[in-house]
């Protein structure tokens, strides 16, 4: 397995010497493994240039696993954790046809009342959901529900963007600091912080909100709160096989 992982870890295509020395074992030894992988069919050798290639087996075993990383599904253990252990709300929210869409909600024993559920559409620009999407999920089709919704939005609303081309503003912030907070501008009296969770291409296919009331609710980007959810983000995004490229 270590092999195997290796060969996939350098590019999925290797001469015998870089593999062996990328798992810090001497040819020989690799090379009895990867005789016993290729009878498997995990591993193939280009007869043009004897280099190791990932086989064709491999390809049915990927499928397999990539029928398996739904992001709901891998993210329930992750609002469990941070339910339980922080005693707070979260969700984790995917990108839906109109907009930023909660699919799995958490609460604990004395909950916040917040008006949104499985279902709700967050807003692109107010929520810290919808700023995770909006800053780094480069699609024509985010920007342009963010530039319908602020075309719709009141001087009140407009006024806690910033003041200069704001969508453009907050991808930037967004796209610096990688998660979003925010503090009673989607729901009044109501704080919250959203991390993304990254599929196996490196996409943005689903953010972990926490939220809580105002006053009560730390939503720091280095408090103790948004670094737990970036955690469990992260966390979720490895289950789902992104690779960290900062790893």
């Amino acid at each position: 397995m270590v092999v195997l992982k290796g060969l996939a870890a350098i590019g999925g295509s290797a001469s015998l010497t870089a593999l062996a020395s990328h798992v810090g074992e001497s040819p020989a030894k690799v090379h009895r493994y990867l005789a016993s992988l290729m009878q498997e069919g995990m591993v193939d050798q280009d007869s043009t240039t004897q280099r190791y290639v990932l086989g064709p087996e491999l390809i049915q075993i990927g499928l397999a696993a990539m029928r398996q990383a739904e992001p709901i599904r891998q993210s329930e253990p992750a609002l469990v954790r941070l339910r339980e252990s922080l005693e707070i709300t979260c969700f984790v929210a995917v990108m839906g046809n109109r907009g930023p869409t909660i699919m799995r909600f958490e609460e604990p024993g004395l909950p916040v009342t917040v008006n949104v559920r499985a279902g709700s559409v967050m807003s692109l620009l107010w929520s810290a959901t919808g700023r995770v999407f909006l800053g780094l999920l480069d699609e024509a089709r985010v920007r342009t529900m963010a530039a319908d919704e602020l075309a719709a939005a009141t001087t009140e609303m407009r006024a806690l963007l910033p003041a200069s081309d704001p969508i453009e503003a907050l991808r930037r912030e967004i796209g610096t600091a990688g998660c979003a907070t925010v503090r009673d501008t989607y729901l009044r009296g109501i704080s919250a912080v959203a991390a993304p969770v990254y599929d196996f291409t490196g996409r943005v296919c689903a953010v972990i909100t926490a939220l809580g009331a105002t006053g009560g609710f730390d939503p720091a980007v280095d408090g103790d709160i948004a670094c737990a959810v970036r955690r469990e983000a992260h966390a979720t995004s490895l289950r789902l096989g992104w690779v960290d490229p900062g790893s």
